[in-house]
């Protein structure tokens, strides 16, 4: 069983986490080193993201394999973030077309799929941004970005709810969920009806 836990910055998912995961969570990636630049390597970074993507799969599975379940802290099949900078008209359409094209193809071999359960943290933006203040231990300087994404973050995973219907909540709940049951992680015709669904922008 695979869980994924999302949500804009301070949204509280990582906390829900830590109280109710233990060693089963899978924690978010830190910052990584290395990536290539959209602009000068719009291919390489699409590349370098979707295998940054699988790894943390992989790490998802292995949590499972290890304890029964995994929960993840933030989706590991994270191309929701180009799609919400696309839609917020902060990344170019190629930048999400190549990485679109990079996931899917990581989704046909198997190597990256959907988590089992989706909890979708919907915390209001200034609730989360007085939360941003009252963290002295953590710096979020992406802060606003990812509060101007959180309404296409919300439709990101309304369309995977309608393709997958049954594996998406809106809300952290008091509990970890029980009665939850693996589902086809490979499917690709999902994947593909999931982008379908996604609103462009104008």
């Amino acid at each position: 069983m695979i869980v994924v836990v999302e949500g804009i910055s301070a949204s509280g998912k990582s906390t829900w986490c830590a109280r109710h995961g233990g060693s089963h969570v899978v924690p978010e990636n830190a910052r990584l080193d290395g990536a290539p630049d959209r602009v000068a390597e719009p291919a390489g970074a699409a590349a370098f993201w979707a295998e940054c993507n699988v790894a943390r799969w992989q790490q998802a599975l292995a949590v499972e394999r290890a304890t029964g379940h995994a929960l993840c802290d933030t989706d590991p099949l994270k191309l929701h973030y180009i799609w919400c900078l696309w839609r917020t008209a902060e990344a170019s359409e190629r930048d999400w077309s190549l990485e679109l094209a990079a996931t899917r193809q990581t989704i046909a071999d198997g190597r990256i799929g959907f988590a089992d359960y989706y909890l979708i943290a919907d915390t209001d933006v200034e609730t989360a941004r007085q939360r941003a203040m009252a963290d002295i231990s953590r710096r979020r300087r992406n802060f606003d970005r990812h509060a101007r994404l959180r309404p296409a973050l919300l439709e990101w995973y309304a369309a995977l709810d309608m393709v997958l219907p049954g594996r998406v909540r809106f809300g952290l709940p008091a509990t970890l969920p029980v009665g939850m049951v693996v589902g086809e992680r490979h499917n690709l015709t999902a994947f593909d009806a999931m982008i379908s669904r996604l609103p462009t922008p104008e």
